[in-house]
């Protein structure tokens, strides 16, 4: 069976069904193959009638002494019905819709019954049922349990799997002979076999750990592969301007942190190199890695050379513009904006071929854009570092495809930025070939953010306490999951709490509403009425989440919180505190459940972003870190980034064994069909 082959070629996969499959993204027997369970039920032990427990699940071997099929006019169903017997007792079973089974199974056969005993009724109800024969895959074992879709069974699963694994029996192994003896791990075959229907625990635990360290492996040769190649680019080395800079910082109208100065430094050092630097800036909400990006962006320009930076809104790159124009008001710097609806040169609107025009001549030293400045018209000369904000918002091409804005002979230097702090296992497996830089800690005047979980029923509390801030001179957001109302899921929308707090809670009071349907320039009209106070309080979805810098503002009021991660709450609630002023976050759920209600209320106890990602790791998974699916991790598990040990494992063999260079087909056919983490390589 050639693992290439559609889902069709198996037996029982006709149109209906392979539709159904793919659906799961299940369209090669290969695909079928890595398709593991989620959980597994333990259906190994065998008990007899007479110690079967009331509505607890259990596994029988009985005989059966009695079947038959009859139709319930009542209900217009099938029921087959039957009396099974061990030596301990009868009890009857009953199935619905399967009147089949009364030809399948036979007065005499003795079968395996896995379901949940009745014992008013002293009946199993729908059990799983197989014939007793030597390999069972339904019952009297450890069971897998997959996800699945409206129309497709477990036990069809499961028998296409099973199909598959007696018939690959020579899955080539691509890992070398001295790795698996050196790590002690199973063949790929074993493996596989034992993910989908284990032995035992043991021996599915040693399966995870190869399978695991399977994907981490090859996710690490690419990034060795990623490293390989920025290490033999050739860039501009940028001298370090000491006493300039000294100057400039001395300028700044507040003093640097210490860790603001370590990331500095270390930026400054990589510049100061004739190969790329490849750096990631990863800092909490608040904790000023703009002003750390504008001393690597003053050194380049001091050298001579060009700086762009890459925001993913029109919101976020107008505001870099106008924080760097303020660092640099003294400076004889050239700064530009260049976005869908904004042409600007300093503080003049300019056209867009005027704009590409000094672009290409060398007239600009700092352009800041959004997805815009990828046109393929614009060529920026001598561009010596590019700068991509809030990065996991960006292909993987589109940023390469930036880099070549400048000429191809150097290679730009490139930093990375996100407001997204990230867990250790996380960065190790996703960034290795960017080296880390960390902020962790805010500016000296910033007071920690006061956050409460709030119960329906304090609700008008918090607008009350809303009127005092406004009335006080303060500003306010208000975050919600929806743009438009949805009934099905109950969950707040921008338009609903814009209707009702405009016209009923604050009727007074200026009230904006911004949402990503918005078009560009009345999103950023919204936003600028909010920056000059004309609006009070912002309603927002979570186009706000990324950077946006309103000093004023003093609470963020976050409704529908369960719907969101963790992580996705902490960047909302740095949206706030950007002053010195007290600044307070209030986080509200209509999912009254007891998890919800434990969740949110970590919010309260941890200010620091990065202790936050680390248990949202743990509870959603790293695509919900980031929001959506944008992550690359589609293919990684929750638990493959909770082994830092293994992940260091697999960087150490991916090392040496990028170093020795002997790739083998099966290696290069899976290399290809991995996508790499999406950032810069």
């Amino acid at each position: 069976m050639d693992i290439n082959a559609s889902i069709t070629t198996l037996g029982r996969v006709g149109k209906t069904t392979a539709a159904r499959l793919r659906l799961l993204g299940l369209r090669t027997v290969e695909d079928l193959l890595f398709y593991w369970p989620f959980r597994y039920e333990d259906r190994s032990e065998i008990k007899k009638i007479q110690d079967l427990q009331n509505f607890q699940s259990a596994t029988i071997k009985a005989k059966i002494t009695m079947i038959a099929t009859r139709r319930s006019w009542r209900a217009h169903k099938f029921v087959t019905e039957a009396l099974v017997d061990d030596d301990t007792g009868t009890i009857k079973i009953v199935w619905f819709n399967q009147p089949f089974l009364s030809k399948t199974l036979a007065v005499g056969d003795n079968v395996y019954l896995s379901g949940i005993f009745d014992e008013t009724k002293m009946q199993m109800t729908g059990p799983d049922y197989e014939k007793v024969k030597t390999q069972t895959m339904h019952t009297a074992r450890i069971v897998p349990i997959y996800h699945l879709t409206a129309g497709l069974s477990e036990k069809q699963l499961r028998f296409l799997i099973k199909t598959v694994l007696d018939n690959l029996k020579n899955l080539p192994e691509f890992l070398a002979e001295e790795i698996l003896k050196r790590n002690d791990f199973v063949d790929f075959f074993q493996a596989l076999s034992e993910i989908h229907f284990p032995t035992n625990f043991f021996e599915l635990k040693k399966a995870k750990r190869r399978l695991t360290f399977d994907k981490l492996f090859l996710r690490q040769i690419l990034i060795q592969q990623a490293r390989f190649q920025t290490q033999n680019s050739v860039s501009r080395k940028i001298n370090f301007l000491e006493k300039l800079t000294r100057d400039y910082v001395s300028s700044l109208p507040f003093q640097l942190t210490d860790e603001q100065k370590k990331c500095a430094w270390e930026i400054l050092q990589d510049l100061n190199k004739d190969r790329p630097m490849n750096r990631l800036l990863n800092g909490d909400v608040g904790s000023g890695k703009t002003v750390v990006m504008s001393v690597a962006a003053f050194n380049v320009m001091g050298n001579g050379y060009k700086v762009a930076i890459l925001a993913p809104t029109e919101i976020l790159a107008e505001q870099h513009f106008q924080t760097l124009r303020k660092f640099f008001r003294d400076k004889k710097f050239t700064i530009a904006l260049f976005s869908r609806s904004q042409k600007l040169i300093d503080d003049k609107k300019v056209g867009q071929s005027e704009l590409i025009k000094k672009l290409s001549e060398g007239q600009i030293d700092l352009l800041v854009g959004t997805h815009a400045i990828l046109n393929e018209k614009i060529k920026i000369k001598d561009l010596g570092l590019v700068v991509v904000d809030e990065q996991h918002r960006f292909g993987v091409n589109q940023r390469k495809n930036l880099t070549l804005r400048g000429e191809t002979d150097f290679a730009p230097h490139f930093l990375s930025m996100t407001a997204t702090p990230i867990p250790r296992t996380l960065a190790l497996t996703a960034y290795g070939d960017l080296d880390l830089s960390l902020l962790k800690t805010k500016p000296k005047n910033r007071l920690p953010i006061k956050t409460k979980f709030v119960e329906e029923n304090g609700r008008q509390q918090v607008y009350d306490f809303i009127k005092e801030q406004i009335f006080a001179g303060w500003q306010v957001f208000v975050i919600c999951p929806l743009i438009d109302p949805s009934d099905t899921l109950g969950v707040k929308s921008v338009k609903q709490e814009f209707e009702k707090l405009d016209k009923q809670i604050f009727p007074d009071l200026p009230i904006g509403l911004l949402h990503g349907r918005l078009k560009a320039e009345e999103k950023n009209q919204v936003m600028r009425d909010f920056l000059n106070k004309k609006v009070k309080i912002l309603i927002s979805t979570s186009v706000i989440e990324v950077g946006i810098d309103v000093p004023n503002a003093t609470i963020m009021m976050i409704e529908g919180a369960d719907r969101f991660g963790l992580a996705q709450l902490h960047q909302f609630r740095g949206r706030v505190g950007r002053g010195d002023q007290q600044a307070y976050c209030f986080v509200l759920s209509n999912n009254n459940s007891l998890e919800t209600r434990q969740r949110l209320k970590i919010l309260e106890t941890h200010g620091d972003g990065f202790s936050l990602a680390e248990i949202d790791l743990q509870k959603r998974g790293a695509g919900e870190i980031y929001g959506d699916r944008q992550s690359g991790f589609e293919d990684l598990l929750i638990e493959d980034l909770q082994d830092a040990s293994l992940i260091e494992l697999a960087q150490k063999e991916a090392r040496a064994f990028w170093q020795a260079g002997e790739f083998n087909q099966e290696i290069k056919r899976r290399l290809n069909k991995l996508t790499l983490v999406d950032h810069f390589e």
